[in-house]
């Protein structure tokens, strides 16, 4: 070898050397922004379900929808739509039944990004997807009770209305106790583990006054089934109507 070519190996070697270590520079950069870009789509998607609520509300006299409306054709009416019964994965899924699409009317919204729904941890419920946040449930009277009006709580600026949501299953196969699951969930409660903080460990929450924030989980309250998969509990000085 050539004392040439030894300096153009040499200069390759430190050209490698310098892209590497411009890589490990950039990673963590990269990672932050596909976070911001995630967590932004978030925010809009839960925005627009908290507009959607404020014209429910006003066509409804204040009274907000009901979590759960009745059966109907082999399945159920959520407030986000109507899921067939059946194996996990293979039910149909319909938005339209939900009490908020008259006010939103199209598909997009209903998915975080943050939800990673392809991860081996991850367990679909419908096989065209349903919504990956929750309604907070106390302002769900049951039948026959009057309606919630979420606006006349003494503070709307700290009721969560709807946030990140998620839950671990270890009943529903493919779970099982030996290998819960992580799956959406369309419930938000104090007293169990149902906000998923897929946001660096925080989950973003959409309040009664329509203003959106994010808040990390109760300590000690992360599912230890999966802990991992950041599902646990919000406050419940947000969740309870006052």
């Amino acid at each position: 070898m050539n004392r040439r070519s030894a300096f153009t190996l040499i200069e390759l070697v430190v050209v490698i050397a310098i892209l590497g270590i411009l890589g490990a520079l950039l990673l963590p950069s990269l990672a932050r922004a596909n976070h911001c870009a995630r967590a932004t789509q978030c925010l809009a998607n839960l925005r627009q379900l908290g507009v959607a609520a404020q014209l429910y509300w006003d066509d409804h006299e204040g009274g907000s929808f009901r979590y759960r409306t009745g059966a109907t054709n082999n399945g159920v009416v959520y407030w986000f739509g109507w899921l067939e019964n059946g194996a996990e994965g293979q039910r149909a899924f319909d938005p339209r039944a939900g009490a908020l699409w008259p006010y939103f009317n199209a598909r997009g919204i209903e998915i975080c990004p943050a939800l990673r729904r392809s991860t081996p941890d991850f367990k679909p419920k419908a096989a065209d997807g349903a919504f990956g946040y929750g309604y907070n449930l106390t302002l769900s009277a049951p039948d026959p009770q009057p309606a919630i009006r979420p606006q006349s709580a003494q503070r709307p600026t700290d009721l969560a209305v709807f946030a990140d949501a998620a839950q671990i299953n270890d009943f529903q196969p493919p779970a099982t106790p030996e290998k819960p699951l992580l799956e959406e969930f369309y419930y938000l409660s104090t007293r169990e583990p149902t906000a998923h903080f897929r946001h660096l460990k925080r989950a973003q929450v959409l309040f009664a006054d329509a203003h959106a924030a994010t808040e990390k989980a109760v300590p000690g309250s992360i599912d230890p089934r999966l802990p991992r998969a950041q599902v646990g509990r919000l406050r419940s000085e947000i969740l309870e109507f006052r």
